[in-house]
Order: structure tokens, then sequence, then C-alpha cells
């Protein structure tokens, strides 16, 4: 698992976080929301599907050990197109990372935390983000 020493020394590249709580759903613990991460030259990008998403994409930049993106998803029961902003901080936690998210769409603002659960999809090497 990653470790934090400075946010300089903190790459996401390849990470997959599982989201344990939100103030927007209730979470299924036997099928979270789960978020892939990567990350080049401060620039982070990566999809998330699971619990009440069907497929999502997010975007931004992360600086240290902050966060800024913007998601785009499809929720699962309705088909309806959610889009917002977050901004995360990364935390030390249980021997890896967790995200806590401060996120808005038309609905309000919300917040979410999001655990580590090992490499990603793309462990091995950088995805375009296109």
């Amino acid at each position: 698992m990653a470790a934090i020493r400075s946010g300089s020394d903190l790459d996401l590249d390849g990470l997959r976080f599982a989201m344990v709580s939100s103030t927007a759903s209730e979470v299924d613990p036997a099928s979270p929301t789960i978020f892939d991460y990567h990350e080049r030259d401060g620039m982070i990008w990566g999809e998330y599907e699971g619990d009440t998403v069907r497929i999502g994409r997010f975007v931004g930049t992360r600086a240290d050990r902050r966060i800024s993106i913007q998601f785009t998803h499809v929720v699962a029961a309705t088909g309806v197109i959610v889009s917002g902003a977050a901004e995360s901080r990364i935390e030390q936690h249980d021997g890896g990372l967790r995200l806590v998210e401060e996120f808005r769409t038309a609905d309000g603002d919300q917040v979410s935390i999001c655990a580590q659960i090992g490499p990603g999809r793309a462990a091995h090497g950088h995805r375009s983000p296109g």
C-alpha cells in the first residue's frame, strides 16, 4: 500500500479505492462503488462503477494531499446522468490511503469516504487520459 511521506512522494497512479460511506446514499458494503485512479504530472483521471453507479468518469488535478476533480456518472437505477465537482484530502489510514471527498451536485453538498483496497486495473504503467 502507498504511504504518505510528503505530498511530492505520493502517486495515486494505479490505485483502487472502495467507497465506505456517503451522505448521498447508503453504501452497500458487499458491492461498493470502486474507483480506479490514474495520475501523471499532477493530473488525475479515472473511472468508477458499482453500487448506485452504472459507470462514471472523473478528471482533475492533485497538489500535495489535495485532489480537485470534475465527475460525471450514470445512476444505475434510473439512467440519470449526474455531474459535479469534488475536493478531496488524502489521509493515511489503516496501512493504506483514505480519500475524504466533499462533493457538489445539483442535489447539494455531500461527503464521501473511500478507502484504498489495492492496485487497480492499470497498476502497471500509465493509461492515456483520452
